[in-house]
């Protein structure tokens, strides 16, 4: 048996040996002993043959082994099986995993785009930081406080006209759309800043003016001019001195026309006379306004504020507008109140303009995380559904979202009644999906403390940074600046009514108690009178001051940002009276939720055991005014004038599916704890 597996091994090792082609050799000799050779070794092959088995058991597999001898065991179902078994799992893995992949996609909300992520926070560039001394702020100054955005948790920054101008209404006649005005600096400072922005992660919003330039603007010197192509740049008819073509008043009060000696015709201007209206039946126009967009956007800037847009296009007909009092002598109707803009406000034909500037700055969107934010300014007081035409219809997007100026009027009738119904009149109008926003203060409009008093400016502040959607802050509400009665009357509108005057809320930012709040180093003063509480209402004294306005205000800023069911959950309202407004926000599938509590009126006692969804013991996470109490029982809940509570509680039961008449939500979503994600539901 033994002398057989030797005589097999040397078969082997002889065949291997044979087809190598350097053992042949040409004589004749040798070929004959090869072929005998090769009659002996078939030979031994096929006694040994039957013996194969046990030789593979005797061999087993080795490192360097020929492919031979591995093909051989590589066929073997101890080796192929696990082999299969290994290559299908590998592949169902990564078909599971393309799978989940597409599922995670295709379930997964939209993102939050970076104008929905944080407040926005306008500045009026006059007013935020001189750097040059001469007592009016600029460019290089609101570089200087880029710090003050981080430190609030802003992302978003809007910045009010800084156009070339000759001031006539602060840079809102516009005499160079691609030039920055010398009292704002260069184009260079521009640049500069928006580069620093975004080094930090921060959006610049500009202001666009599109209704109206400057009487400076080249433009309309070569439309009074009568010079081709801007002889219909602007709105010119045919009129004497002493009869304008028809009852049209200005935002401004008085008459809409203007007497041109050069031209000897009447211009039309929906606010100063040196602010004279851009004719947009004029294709021409458009294409300007449009490469206008353009020189910006390609600059890098990440949206704009669409200013005074309803004014952009009026009736050709020019007939009178109706009076609000028939009665009324025409001769006394003088202001913008007294009459129906029936034919000078939204005209049609404005929301194709829009919607086309739209598509302009989505062209620009397409890089990643660029996208071109659009915001409209628009006063539609009373007609809310005008408004809500500014976010586009359901095929059509126009702006992100418009304006919401209606909690400027919470003053008027300060109450928590008050407070819901304003609430709820933007949320029930909003159309379905949505994103809701929501100010309180800007250049126009008094400071919030001024208007509804310093002890609910806080209050106020909360309401703003929990509300769904995304809030607006004016420069200086964050430390709670009130409005100043300046020595000299700066404003065009208050000059012709000084009780409509806009300066008050435009005053100096104060960052410090030092010289003109640290705000100028100008030993001549500035262009408005500096607040006489600057010594104790400042930013750098806030700052070390946990219990401070701006120190409450960047904690909510912080938490919105942090807690999804803040950032994009459910708003249900829950409880409202004269005065307590309560409501709450929560996610489907995150046990975390929170209750906001405001009062806007006397101390009292809030009862909401009727609310069942709500568990008995809610924890406070901030007050509005130190308290020492940690925890309220749902069925006695103290509130104080002006004081506002976010409490925090977890629970498992949900508020929105039994009340859905009383909640709002502007795109579904819910929380998958096990995976950590969101998704459609």
């Amino acid at each position: 048996m033994s002398s057989t597996k030797i005589t097999n091994i040397d078969a082997v090792e002889l065949q291997e040996g044979i087809q190598n082609a350097a053992f042949h050799e040409d004589d004749d000799d040798d070929t004959s002993d090869a072929s005998s050779f090769r009659e002996q070794q078939a030979t031994s092959v096929s006694v040994t043959r039957p013996e194969e088995n046990e030789y593979t058991q005797i061999i087993k597999p080795y490192a360097g082994m020929p492919k031979e001898v591995l093909m051989l065991y590589s066929s073997k179902a101890c080796y192929r099986i696990p082999r299969e078994i290994i290559f299908w799992l590998i592949v169902a893995c990564t078909l599971a995993l393309i799978a989940m992949t597409v599922t995670i996609v295709a379930l997964s909300p939209r993102c939050m785009s970076w104008w929905q992520l944080s407040p926005v926070y306008q500045v009026y560039p006059r007013s935020f930081k001189d750097s040059n001394a001469d007592g009016v702020g600029d460019l290089k100054g609101i570089e200087e406080k880029l710090s003050h955005f981080e430190y609030l948790n802003i992302k978003a920054v809007w910045i009010s006209p800084f156009y070339k101008s000759p001031m006539r209404d602060f840079g809102y006649d516009v005499e160079d759309f691609r030039q920055i005005d010398p009292i704002f600096g260069t184009m260079e400072d521009f640049d500069d800043l928006l580069a620093s922005m975004h080094d930090k992660g921060l959006k610049l919003i500009m202001d666009y003016i599109p209704n109206h330039t400057s009487d400076k603007h080249i433009w309309f010197q070569l439309s009074q001019n009568g010079t081709e192509p801007y002889k219909d740049y602007y709105i010119w008819v045919n009129c004497t001195r002493d009869k304008p073509p028809n009852n049209w008043v200005s935002v401004f009060g008085n008459s809409t026309w203007e007497y041109d000696e050069v031209r000897q015709q009447c211009y039309f201007h929906q606010f100063l006379k040196e602010q004279p209206d851009l004719n947009y039946r004029n294709p021409r126009v458009i294409e300007e306004m449009t490469d206008i967009i353009h020189f910006w956007l390609k600059k890098g800037v990440d949206g704009f504020r669409m200013d005074a847009v309803k004014h952009m296009l009026e009736a050709t007909h020019l007939r009178n507008e109706p009076q609000v009092d028939p009665d009324q002598d025409p001769s006394t109707v003088d202001t913008e109140f007294e009459l129906y803009h029936d034919y000078t406000y939204t005209q049609q034909g404005l929301h194709e303009i829009l919607t086309n500037w739209r598509i302009e700055l989505d062209d620009y969107s397409r890089e990643p995380g660029r996208y071109r934010f659009m915001v409209i300014e628009c006063y539609d007081y009373e007609e809310i559904d005008k408004t809500m035409r500014y976010y586009g219809t359901s095929y059509v997007t126009e702006s992100d979202f418009p304006f919401n100026f209606y909690l400027l009027y919470l003053p008027d009738d300060l109450s928590a009644n008050q407070a819901k119904r304003l609430v709820n009149l933007w949320m029930s109008n909003m159309p379905k999906g949505k994103w809701p926003n929501w100010v309180v203060g800007n250049h126009d409009k008094p400071h919030i403390g001024s208007s509804a008093g310093t002890e609910y400016t806080r209050a106020i502040d909360m309401l703003l940074l929990t509300l769904p959607g995304t809030p607006t802050t004016y420069y200086g509400e964050e430390i709670g600046m009130v409005n100043v009665n300046v020595s000299v009357i700066q404003d065009p509108f208050g000059q012709h009514d000084p009780s409509n005057s806009r300066d008050p809320q435009r005053t100096p930012m104060q960052w410090d108690d030092k010289l003109n709040a640290g705000f100028s180093d100008s030993e001549n003063g500035t262009w408005l009178d500096i607040a006489p509480d600057y010594s104790t209402v400042n930013v750098e004294l806030q700052q070390a001051d946990t219990h401070s306005t701006i120190s409450q205000y960047r904690a909510l800023s912080l938490l919105r940002g942090a807690e999804l069911s803040l950032s994009r959950g459910w708003f249900c309202f829950v409880w409202s009276d004269v005065n307590v407004f309560a409501y709450l926000r929560e996610l489907d599938g995150l046990n975390k939720a929170f209750l906001v509590v405001l009062n806007f009126g006397k101390d009292t006692t809030t009862d909401l055991s009727s609310v069942t969804e709500l568990p008995d013991i809610l924890t406070v996470h901030l007050s509005t005014v130190p308290i020492s109490q940690k925890t309220f029982c749902k069925s006695r809940i103290p509130t104080s004038q002006g004081q506002g509570l976010l409490l925090e509680y977890s629970t498992n039961q949900r508020f929105h599916p039994n009340h859905a008449s009383e909640c709002y939500i502007s795109e579904k979503a819910c929380y998958l704890p096990a995976l950590d994600i969101l998704y459609k539901c």
